[in-house]
């Protein structure tokens, strides 16, 4: 990945990431991102889900959605994704910090409007959140894609920045008796609950056992 005025990371240089292994790799580990850009004249961030095809990203929503609206004009962007992995407690209040894996993503957003890249985007956005699940359940209606609108984002300005590992307080500080250390941070998904109004017999589909497994 390139690196630019804008990606390139000037605080803290050494945990800045610009290869597409890295960036990547954070990014399929997730799919909700923040989205930034200014609608009439005043910022904006804006959550929402995303799905990674190759070098690119597919946000999709209503096609009433203000965000939508603005970003398929083509104006300036930037979407962020983070992970958070840990708390770090240093020995003084000035060098507490956190782990963390983030990316951030400059651009321009542009319209799909090729009916078999809408479909395809759809189900990578769905693949994004849980694998197979796509091929389990109804395919949406035209009625249903009509009133769906889908940006794609090429990643063409993008770095990842990492912090790991234990605090780094002043050389002084180390004698000092105060407990220093990390606090480990994971996310986990709890056991699938049924719909209340799930048919009897209905078992649990491949798709959610496959994710719980990996998880």
């Amino acid at each position: 990945m390139k690196v630019t005025k804008k990606t390139k990371v000037k605080r803290s240089p050494k945990r800045g990431f610009y290869d597409k292994e890295t960036i990547y790799k954070i990014l399929d580990n997730h799919f909700v991102c923040q989205i930034a850009f200014v609608y009439e004249g005043y910022p904006v961030v804006i959550p929402t889900i995303y799905g990674r095809d190759d070098d690119k990203l597919y946000i999709h929503g209503a096609t009433v959605s203000r965000m939508l609206l603005e970003l398929e004009k083509g104006v300036p962007m930037s979407i962020n994704i983070t992970q958070t992995d840990g708390i770090v407690l240093a020995r003084s209040a000035f060098h507490h910090s956190l782990n963390y894996q983030s990316v951030t993503i400059f651009g321009q957003a542009s319209i799909v409007t090729d009916e078999n890249e809408r479909y395809k985007a759809l189900k990578v956005i769905s693949d994004q959140i849980i694998p197979y699940r796509w091929e389990e359940v109804r395919s949406p209606s035209k009625k249903e894609l009509k009133a769906t609108k889908i940006l794609k984002i090429p990643i063409m300005e993008a770095s990842a920045k990492i912090r790991k590992g234990p605090p780094s307080d002043e050389k002084k500080d180390y004698n000092l008796p105060i407990w220093a250390g990390e606090i480990p941070i994971t996310s986990i998904m709890q056991n699938p609950i049924s719909d209340s109004k799930l048919k009897e017999g209905i078992p649990i589909p491949e798709s959610v056992k496959k994710l719980m497994k990996n998880m």
